[in-house]
């Protein structure tokens, strides 16, 4: 996990921390392995929250979805 979210300084290199949360929720389902990943960033903080079979799976996605919010806020503070 620490790989793929230190990737994101590619996007936005004004990253101060991110936090990772790893859930096991008690219900019944194959998707039941949550990461939340909240990242902290000058003005708001970014917080995805993943659920699917593995941790890694989930990672992926929630690192794939930050990487996205941060190429849009790069963009819209370089039209500003």
């Amino acid at each position: 996990m620490q790989r793929k979210l230190d990737k994101l300084d590619h996007f936005y290199d004004k990253i101060i921390d991110a936090d990772v949360y790893l859930k096991l929720d008690n219900n019944h389902s194959k998707e039941n392995k949550i990461v939340e990943v909240k990242l902290n960033i000058p003005g708001n903080d970014l917080i995805v929250t993943k659920e699917c079979t593995s941790f890694e799976e989930a990672a992926d996605q929630a690192s794939l979805v930050l990487g996205r919010q941060l190429k849009k806020r790069k963009e819209k503070l370089a039209g500003a």
